[in-house]
């Protein structure tokens, strides 16, 4: 709510914006350029967040193809002038000089900074059954945290945990791994469960330590999926330089914080990963890289995050807290809670309204009035659906369209009124298809 609240504010206070962000959905939603520093270049590029990816991406493919290119020709000219004398005579002294160019052009090349390599260890699969909730409440004496939730959490369900700071979000965690116990109804756990917990205030790392220290506990070796490594070739993996590795971790920075936790829990055999807000300080390439690895990821898993992007991309379903000890089971991301929850508040809010037509007619016992014959006005109704379903198809289409156009992302306000409109059109849209669907299951 805070981060939606900030968009807002910023979009509407008509003042010139930097900043600096890890936030996909939050520079996706405000930025309109971006200044990249890549290997010591400043770059612009002027379009949202999706579209600096993909021109990116592309750039960065034709420039590994171009290296490519160059390192062969290179190769072939190191075995040339490796022949020998006749390699040097006067005639040749050009593809020489040519030769030194490119030795020293490949020298200047600064490569990208390397990407962080992650891999899970796979322990033997739980049972089918993780946890159920029936009923279940929790209260701090008599401050209620939530209650009467009821839920199943099946072996490889990707489960996100979406409220407020202080909501409650590490109770309900701790709660579901049995280190609390409900105040009220039951829960049920599975069994062969090995769990691996990402603290989010990275209690497991000792801060006096070295990084090498954190990790192998004394020891030069870890293992992982079976592979005996060495401590350094390992934390390399994570983007620790040997001369990092043997630094104390409480002068590291949060991101390295983080990923030497990832690390630290990367090294132990689990098939339900526990995952406490682990997207904090992370670069965009480890988020990448981490929700790859957790999409591909066999087992359970529980996700606190605020990351609205990560979330969308990496679980299957959500506990929403909803307020006044509500906890709600959603299907999907955040982006589907939000879709989820606008046409339960549109579906409310008509019924609302219907409701004192309804009164005055009187009520009718439940099924009746859908073995009602459609009246005159209903057909009238019934046929002009179709009409207007595809008029708003059509215009959704056109907002999309506009939305995607370089010209409104330098006009905030516009921006926010195609989306306003956007989500009033699809909420109309589905409305229409409801009872267009409605109408044609009545008799005629």
């Amino acid at each position: 709510d805070a981060i939606q609240w900030l968009e807002e504010f910023l979009l509407g206070c008509g003042k010139t914006l930097i900043f600096v962000s890890h936030d996909r959905a939050f520079l996706q939603e405000l930025s309109t350029r971006f200044l990249e520093l890549d290997r010591g270049q400043l770059t612009s590029w002027e379009c949202d967040y999706s579209t600096y990816v993909e021109r990116k991406t592309a750039v960065l493919e034709a420039e590994e193809q171009q290296n490519d290119k160059f390192d062969k020709k290179l190769a072939a000219e190191e075995a040339w002038i490796r022949q020998g004398i006749k390699a040097r005579r006067t005639r040749n002294e050009g593809r020489v000089r040519a030769l030194k160019k490119m030795r020293e052009e490949r020298r200047q090349r600064r490569e990208r900074q390397g990407q962080a390599r992650m891999t899970l260890q796979q322990a033997d699969r739980s049972g089918k059954l993780v946890v159920a909730l029936e009923n279940a409440g929790f209260s701090y004496g008599e401050t209620p945290v939530f209650n009467s939730l009821s839920t199943t959490i099946l072996r490889g369900d990707k489960v996100g945990v979406i409220g407020p700071n202080g909501a409650g979000k590490t109770t309900l965690l701790r709660l579901l791994l049995g280190e609390l116990e409900p105040t009220s109804g039951t829960v049920r756990f599975g069994t062969r469960q090995q769990v691996c917990y990402f603290d989010q205030m990275r209690g497991q790392l000792d801060l006096e330590k070295t990084v090498l220290d954190n990790i192998g506990n004394g020891t030069d070796f870890v293992d992982v999926n079976g592979v005996r490594r060495h401590v350094i070739g390992y934390l390399q993996d994570f983007l620790f330089s040997p001369e990092r590795a043997r630094t104390p971790v409480k002068v590291l920075s949060g991101g390295e914080r983080n990923r030497l936790l990832l690390a630290r829990l990367f090294t132990q055999p689990a098939n339900l990963l526990v995952l406490d807000e682990p997207t904090n300080d992370l670069d965009m390439d480890t988020l990448d890289l981490l929700e790859q690895l957790l999409v591909s990821y066999d087992g359970t898993l529980l996700l606190v995050s605020h990351d609205r992007a990560f979330l969308n991309n990496v679980v299957t379903s959500s506990l929403v807290f909803e307020g006044e000890g509500s906890v709600v089971d959603y299907a999907g991301g955040y982006d589907d809670w939000v879709a989820q929850r606008t046409l339960a508040e549109a579906a409310a809010s008509t019924e609302i309204t219907d409701a004192p037509k309804r009164e005055k007619k009187g009520t009718r016992p439940p099924g009746e009035s859908e073995q009602k014959r459609l009246g005159y006005m209903e057909k009238r109704e019934l046929e002009q659906l179709p009409a207007r379903i595809e008029e708003m198809e059509a215009l959704l289409e056109e907002l999309h369209a506009q939305v995607n156009s370089p010209e409104v992302f330098s006009d905030h306000q516009k921006l926010r009124e195609i989306q306003r409109r956007l989500e009033e059109t699809e909420i109309a849209l589905s409305v229409a298809y409801d009872r267009w669907q409605e109408l044609e299951e009545r008799p005629q």
